[in-house]
């Protein structure tokens, strides 16, 4: 659970009316896994900060170093790192569009230079 306020006076008051709700519902928190105050940080895969959510650089990095894919698994692993990221790429489903063409024709795996070229994009 994240609980994100625009100006730090207004947390305290966002915080109070989520931990009222909590109690109406008889929920509990682990204090362990609990920090208050934090100005940003990984949150479910993804990087919270004050403009909001971004990619983890952490993600972004493993497809860049990744190879070109040689195999069937290696392709739909791509395209999987792809989706995960796929808001914050501008026109994501277009750029890997010859990616899931690929994988359509599952039967062989081709690596073509349209494939090629988006990769490298």
């Amino acid at each position: 659970m994240l609980v994100k306020s625009k100006k730090a006076e207004e947390h305290v008051k966002d915080l109070e009316e989520t931990f009222s709700v909590l109690r109406k519902y008889k929920l509990k928190l682990n204090p362990a896994k609990c920090a208050f105050g934090v100005q940003g940080g990984r949150f479910l895969g993804f990087m919270v900060t004050q403009r909001g959510i971004e990619a983890n650089p952490l993600k972004i990095k493993a497809i860049i170093d990744m190879k070109a894919p040689t195999c069937l698994n290696e392709a739909q692993r791509l395209t999987g790192r792809i989706a995960a990221l796929s808001r914050f790429i501008s026109k994501s489903a277009e750029k890997s569009l010859p990616f899931f063409k690929t994988l359509r024709k599952a039967k062989t795996f081709e690596w073509g230079i349209p494939c090629q070229l988006a990769f490298e994009e």
